[in-house]
């Protein structure tokens, strides 16, 4: 056995994960650990040792910073670790395989830019738009631009806002048109079977961590009876960070279009701090009535993304987080065993799925 970092059930981190294709991903301190279920039902990990000074350095302690670490999580492991578990799960996991290449980097690099401009870059040009509809921003400047000569210019090119209620009920209107697009989105993307799925795995990830915190054993017939919502979920986390760039972004006013949009990409890991530590704030303090009150809208948004998973999802879930658990020294080794391939827990879907 090895030497225990910590006291069996000892709490010092919060430990978190992601639904991936057929599978959990759970992270902790020192490792990450991805369980999928194969074609031939077999529970197939993957794990990789996270870097010392993104995880464990000064940054990781330092708040507002580790919003970053975060953020990096999200999208870097977390697009590299389901890379990999559709591999496994189509049959085609390569031994030792890992998370790094060019492959996988270019893919976290396209989806960083997919997500920038739907979810920030759209509905700020829709926003200013709307605005301009409004008049509440006029297009060109009252000062070179005339009478009906300043109608005819393009809505982007409106005359700068300073802070004020104007550029706040824009900001606000940004901010209903980014929630409305994530919503419709997940909404859209979920009734697919493949996303039902996943879906599925996301609330076993959650029922997982609610039982460890709580102190219960780690079978799946006792992590079943743990909720789905989980107050430090990713979607809690982009919920936060729409609420959070309103009053961010109402700090600078409305300023012109080019700077506008600049000021939304640069301040990315701004919010993201910001987001990070109210949702590591009130997950802590979740014993307060007043904070469970507040914090309902990121655990209703939840009930979008996450599904009842089956006893085969929770024991995928509970694998993968043991393993971390072993690597935390808190399990030995026998207690992390990978469980017996069982052919009935393998998903086989349907011609046309």
């Amino acid at each position: 056995m090895q030497e225990q970092k910590q006291a069996p059930g000892e709490l010092k981190f919060s430990y978190g994960g992601q639904a991936v294709i057929e599978g959990v991903m759970m992270r902790g301190a020192h490792t990450a650990a991805v369980a999928v279920r194969n074609p031939e039902g077999q529970i197939v990990i993957h794990e990789q040792p996270l870097n010392k000074t993104l995880y464990r350095g000064r940054i990781a302690r330092t708040p507002f910073l580790r919003g970053i670490v975060g953020l990096w999580d999200a999208l870097g492991l977390g697009t590299r670790a389901l890379m990999w578990s559709a591999d496994v799960a189509l049959g085609e996991e390569k031994d030792g395989g890992s998370f790094n290449g060019p492959i996988g980097f270019a893919t976290v690099a396209v989806s960083l830019l997919i997500g920038v401009g739907l979810f920030f870059l759209l509905p700020t040009t829709a926003a200013t738009g709307i605005g301009s509809l409004l008049g509440i921003t006029a297009g060109g400047s009252a000062e070179t631009v005339a009478g009906a000569a300043a109608e005819s210019q393009p809505f982007i090119l409106y005359e700068a806002l300073p802070i004020g209620w104007e550029a706040t009920v824009i900001n606000f209107i940004e901010a209903v048109i980014q929630l409305a697009i994530l919503v419709v989105y997940i909404s859209l993307i979920g009734q697919m079977n493949d996303v039902k799925r996943l879906f599925g795995y996301h609330g076993a990830e959650h029922k997982t961590i609610n039982a460890y915190e709580a102190g219960a054993e780690l079978t799946p017939e006792v992590v079943a009876t743990f909720p789905i919502e989980h107050p430090r979920c990713g979607t809690a986390f982009l919920l936060t960070v729409v609420f959070v760039s309103v009053f961010v972004f109402s700090l600078l006013g409305r300023p012109p279009f080019f700077w506008l949009i600049v000021s939304r990409v640069v301040l990315i890991p701004v919010i993201a701090g910001i987001s990070y530590e109210l949702l590591k704030w009130s997950a802590a303090n979740m014993h307060r009535p007043w904070v469970r009150v507040i914090v309902k809208p990121n655990l209703l948004l939840q009930h979008l993304t996450t599904r009842e998973p089956d006893v085969h999802m929770i024991e995928v879930a509970i694998t993968s987080f043991k393993r971390v658990l072993f690597s935390e020294g808190i399990l030995k080794e026998e207690d992390a065993a990978v469980p017996a391939a069982n052919p009935a827990a393998a998903y086989a879907p349907a011609s046309g799925d």
